[in-house]
């Protein structure tokens, strides 16, 4: 709420004021009123309205004198709004030389009133945005400075004085990572002051400045008696301000602390620290990691063996999804208990995405067919925790098992062409669905259901077909001998050949031939 000062020498004038203007929906309230310029003067300077509302002609001090006073006082800048009658009306345009930033005659005018109010609030509104946007920016500067340890020993008192630091305040370096994984969610870093203001209390104060995106530096500033490194009250601050963020940004949130240091030239080595708590950040659980806890334990910093990635691709081939989801939830437990670092979390994925990528490939696929792994082996560990990772690495699994299925099945359609091509060119030879596996390196039984689904035909059915087909045509052209005929389309039995024949053609051979030669003495009379 913005605060008005009513200056007027009539009684009726002032209460007149209240009653006029709706000063709730302008978001005002009036803080005070004085009848001369005197006591004004005694009240800006007590008070420290944002607008005064005076009139010209006062006794004492009038309206003129008042701003003249007002703008000697250090630090105050309230809006001016005159009042004044018809016969004053040369007197008011004078004030606007002294910066007056409206004037209204009288009788007023609620609608004028309530018009130059709103105005002034603007303006005012504008010109704290202007100090506010300085003052961070000469602050996220100097904070610059600090972190990177360029600020010289003689300055650092004056660093000191604008950030508020004196000497009873610690000084702690924290990292803010918003783990988004694949979601790139834009979160502002006037939306983090804003949340980081909230949670500020008598005993700290904190700056905020974006490293990149999604990533920012934290400086907090500690009281001395209050907070100590080694005191659980500095970890229960640090969960505090874990869970407010999170909460009120609706993300995961990583917050990795330094330890407190008493010099400002010791702040880039609290920074170092935090650098250090976040490479521990797969290793711990909560999401709150300092380095007071982590310093002396070490991290793994290898991949996994290649035959654990084997196991993973086997699983994924065979379209085992329990398999492979077990294969993943055990590897993402290894990567936190044996204390895996970002890097070696990163190996290890990448290790098993080249392996998923190269099976892919060598099926006549492509990369583009593997969109989430790829993706995924584009992105750095920054933005993630082991969660969010491991479940974009089950999505993108789970993608690469319904490739490598589809890539069978076009694989084995163009296998079973082949099969169909050759059965076409040696159905007339002793021929089987086993020999003709063997030769394909196939199953049979896989082989035969294979077939039966791409052609709606059983292989024996479809063999039988073309040799009977083959075996009218030599009836029809040749005088072989039934067994001859049957041995030239692939029977090895000449009884074998006339039972299937009558099954398919209704005629024996001999019938089909006869019938064959019949019609054909009929057209030669």
């Amino acid at each position: 709420m913005l605060k008005v000062l009513l200056v007027d020498d009539e009684m009726y004038v002032r209460k007149g004021m209240h009653e006029l203007i709706n000063w709730d929906e302008l978001h005002m309230e009036i803080i005070g009123e004085a009848e001369n310029g005197l006591e004004a003067l005694n009240m800006v300077e007590c008070l420290q309205p944002d607008v005064v509302i005076t009139d010209i002609r006062m006794p004492i001090l009038d309206g003129l004198e008042l701003i003249r006073a007002v703008e000697k006082l250090p630090h105050l800048e309230p809006v001016f709004i005159i009042i004044s009658g018809y016969h004053d009306f040369k007197y008011a345009q004078q004030a606007i030389k002294y910066g007056v930033h409206d004037y209204i005659l009288k009788p007023i005018d609620d609608e004028e009133m309530t018009a130059t109010l709103q105005k002034s609030a603007q303006m005012i509104c504008n010109k704290r945005k202007h100090i506010l946007l300085a003052e961070e920016q000469a602050c996220s500067i100097m904070l610059v400075d600090i972190i990177k340890g360029q600020v010289r020993k003689e300055d650092e008192h004056r660093y000191a004085e604008v950030l508020g630091i004196n000497r009873k305040s610690s000084l702690l370096m924290a990292l803010i990572e918003l783990q988004t994984g694949l979601d790139k969610r834009k979160v502002t870093i006037e939306q983090l002051r804003e949340a980081l203001h909230a949670l500020e209390d008598d005993y700290s104060t904190m700056f905020v400045i974006e490293q990149q995106r999604g990533r920012f530096r934290l400086l907090l500033l500690w009281n001395e008696h209050e907070y100590d490194g080694e005191n659980p009250v500095l970890r229960d601050k640090l969960l505090g301000i874990h869970l407010a963020l999170s909460d009120r940004l609706k993300l995961d949130i990583g917050l990795y602390a330094g330890t407190l240091v008493k010099e400002l030239g010791d702040v880039p080595q609290s920074n170092q620290e935090a650098e250090e708590a976040a490479r521990h950040k797969f290793a711990e659980e909560g999401g709150v990691v300092q380095y007071a806890e982590i310093r002396d334990k070490p991290l793994y910093v290898f991949n996994v063996y290649q035959d654990e990635v084997d196991q993973l691709i086997l699983s994924l081939e065979e379209g085992n999804r329990p398999a492979y989801h077990k294969i993943v939830e055990d590897k993402f437990k290894l990567f936190q208990v044996n204390r895996f670092s970002p890097q070696a979390v990163t190996g290890s994925l990448m290790r098993s995405i080249t392996g998923i990528l190269a099976v892919a490939k060598e099926m006549g696929g492509n990369d583009e067919g593997l969109q989430q792994l790829k993706e995924l082996a584009q992105q750095s560990h920054e933005g993630w925790n082991l969660r969010l990772l491991k479940d974009a690495f089950l999505i993108a699994l789970e993608e690469a098992e319904n490739y490598i299925s589809l890539l069978r099945s076009e694989q084995s359609k163009g296998d079973i062409h082949k099969i169909k091509r050759y059965i076409d060119a040696h159905y007339t030879e002793n021929i089987s669905l086993k020999s003709i596996a063997a030769l394909f390196y196939m199953n049979p039984v896989y082989l035969g259901r294979l077939f039966r689904k791409s052609y709606n035909f059983y292989f024996n059915e479809y063999l039988l077909s073309l040799r009977i087909q083959e075996a009218k045509k030599l009836l029809r052209q040749t005088d072989l001998r039934m067994y001859e005929v049957a041995a030239r389309v692939g029977f090895q039995n000449a009884d074998y050949f006339v039972t299937q024949f009558e099954k398919l053609v209704k005629f024996s051979p001999t019938e089909y031939r006869n019938r064959i030669k019949g019609n054909d003495q009929r057209g030669a009379r």
